[in-house]
């Protein structure tokens, strides 16, 4: 069992966790995940660590509460347990011999994209961060990001906070006056796709963290797997990053649409738990 240290709203639907985890704690490394249980017997979930601390022993996860599992994530609070919470797992993010880099985070996949920025400020690396949100009330761990970074870019959809516009609007315009190094994109897979061509255009390499599309992270059942450079991979054991430049982006988000329909049945069935009445 896991001790739940902390535990947080980032916004109505995100919810931040902090979990006693000494082991993985030790040993985990930016880019990389766990799987948690919140139950016995329940469904083993793939979180990318959102933030660690060795020395207390602790990892912390950020979550959209959107499906059945997420949801019973969320009805815990400090204090309580959850049943498993494994790793590290896949591959540390590879970053290279880098000076200049943008982290580019898309709503949720900001809280993965955190870490990364973090590590690499850290190092000495010249970080600039571009949050995307639809709106301001969906924005996330401004101060956290700000803390670990240059300078920090907020775009919003609908110009409530920050600068309205795309990410990748606001990546070419700063690519127009200085090159990247390097480009990280974390967010939805559509969003990564555009990043991703918007920095071939100043022939920026790209690296795309595909964490949203594992389930069982161990590569067995086979849920995961990607066309990358014409060839199957497998998010959760070969990667979860991979040369943006080398991923099948239309192959992925078809994909991605077969889960669906499953997911919003399994949030209809827990939904209708929770109402029914002992003994009904």
């Amino acid at each position: 069992m896991y001790k739940i240290i902390e535990k947080t709203y980032l916004n109505p639907t995100v919810a931040k966790i902090t979990v006693e985890a000494p082991l993985v704690a030790k040993k985990i490394e930016p880019g990389q995940f766990i799987i948690l249980m919140v139950e016995e017997n329940g469904e083993r979930v793939p979180f990318t660590v959102a933030d660690f601390d060795s020395e207390k022993g602790t990892v912390t996860v950020i979550f959209q509460i959107v499906g059945a599992t997420t949801m019973k994530l969320a009805e815990k609070e400090a204090g309580e347990y959850i049943a498993q919470f494994a790793g590290p797992l896949g591959k540390p993010t590879e970053f290279g011999e880098v000076k200049r880099v943008a982290v580019v985070g898309g709503g949720l996949g900001c809280a993965i994209a955190y870490p990364q920025a973090k590590y690499l400020f850290g190092k000495g690396v010249e970080v600039d961060i571009i949050a995307g949100f639809k709106t301001r009330d969906l924005i996330i761990l401004e101060d956290e990001m700000k803390a670990v970074s240059n300078n920090l870019y907020i775009t919003t959809d609908d110009g409530s906070y920050g600068e309205k516009g795309l990410v990748t609007d606001k990546l070419k315009s700063l690519a127009e006056k200085q090159r990247y190094d390097l480009v990280i994109a974390i967010g939805p897979v559509i969003m990564m796709k555009f990043v991703t061509l918007a920095a071939k255009e100043f022939d920026m390499p790209v690296i795309v963290s595909l964490n949203p599309i594992m389930i069982d992270g161990t590569g067995m059942c086979g849920g995961c797997r990607v066309m990358v450079g014409g060839k199957v991979q497998f998010a959760c054991v070969d990667g979860p990053d991979f040369d943006g430049y080398k991923v099948d982006f239309d192959n992925l988000m078809n994909r991605n649409r077969a889960y669906a329909e499953a997911e919003k049945k399994a949030v209809e069935e827990h939904k209708c738990r929770i109402g029914r009445t002992e003994g009904h």
